[in-house]
């Protein structure tokens, strides 16, 4: 088996954290399974470079802010590889473009235009654990880039998909995907899979646990995506193509970004009167609402942006909370 796993900035932020990590990584290795595994920046190191940069030049050319900003993740990876190599485990860490990331030469907002992953399968025939710094890669001047926040997600998704991996784990601080963000609405659900345009959606709209253009590479070059923990044994949510019977919707989980509360899912106009409905029991609760728009992937209400925690509160309790 071949396995892509991605660790996020919070599951690699100190000590106890990058060795919780490698025990997961450990423990995939002598299930049997070829491991690679993409790296983001320890915690707040990539706000916490920027505030260093600002002390230096209020503004750095972006080409040399990449240049410092890459830095994090390579910091993380060569870290990992250590605590890696005093478990006993043979291991490589790289960066972006030893790894073969090539990008275009659009500095802080790079797009990945090919991968060349020889380097890459090469480690892992010999027995290695590859770990890959993500967020960056080459631009075709040579110069160094980076691909963004949420670049590591991206990165990992493009390195499953060169590998034509098994899986690709994304690990995080949350136990999978919600039906709401479950530090904004604690009635949320764990969803034990989810449809991939419906994770796509939700990506666009803000949702912080994967990046949006990698769940696009991942619906483009069919990505067994997985999302998980690392801080507990929980079985995480599967993000795959979910058909449906015709004539059947389905309403999946709901987000909300300074005012527009969006339920997503899928053949919405199956559900009569959905957007009257989410009107209604808005304004039933008190809250304005300055306008809807219906999709047969979204509908999407806008209030006032002070009153977007009770909106995401109130659709999810009406349409994604069981009944009495």
């Amino acid at each position: 088996m071949l396995m892509v796993q991605k660790f996020g900035g919070t599951s690699v932020a100190g000590v106890e954290a990058v060795r919780r990590a490698a025990g997961i990584l450990a423990s995939a290795v002598r299930s049997g399974a070829a491991v690679a595994a993409v790296l983001s920046a320890q915690g707040d190191t990539t706000d916490a470079l920027l505030s260093t940069a600002a002390q230096y030049n209020p503004n750095p050319s972006p080409r040399e802010l990449d240049m410092l900003l890459s830095t994090g993740e390579q910091a993380s990876a060569a870290l990992m590889a250590m605590t890696l190599e005093d478990m006993g485990l043979p291991v490589v860490s790289l960066t972006g473009w030893q790894a073969g990331m090539g990008t275009d030469a659009a500095h802080g907002a790079a797009r990945l235009r090919r991968l060349s992953p020889g380097r890459v399968q090469r480690e892992l025939e010999a027995g290695k654990i590859v770990l890959i710094a993500g967020f960056q890669g080459l631009s075709p001047q040579g110069d160094i880039t980076t691909l963004g926040r949420g670049g590591s997600d991206t990165t990992a998704v493009a390195v499953a998909a060169a590998l034509e991996a098994d899986v690709c784990r994304i690990y995080t601080d949350v136990d999978g995907v919600f039906t709401a963000d479950p530090r904004r609405v604690p009635a949320a659900r764990r969803l034990p899979e989810i449809d991939v345009r419906e994770m796509h959606t939700l990506a666009s709209l803000g949702a912080q646990v994967l990046h949006e253009r990698s769940v696009a590479l991942a619906e483009r070059f069919s990505v067994p995506l997985e999302v998980r923990s690392s801080f507990t044994d929980a079985p995480g949510t599967a993000v795959m193509p979910l058909p449906l019977p015709a004539g059947e919707g389905r309403l999946t989980a709901v987000t909300e970004h300074g005012g527009l509360a969006t339920l997503a899912g899928t053949h919405l106009r199956a559900f009569p009167a959905l957007g009257p409905r989410a009107k209604a029991a808005l304004e039933t609760a008190g809250i304005g609402v300055r306008s809807y728009l219906e999709t047969d992937g979204r509908l999407s209400v806008q209030v006032e942006p002070d009153r977007g925690e009770e909106a995401l509160r109130t659709l999810h309790r009406v349409f994604l909370e069981p009944g009495p």
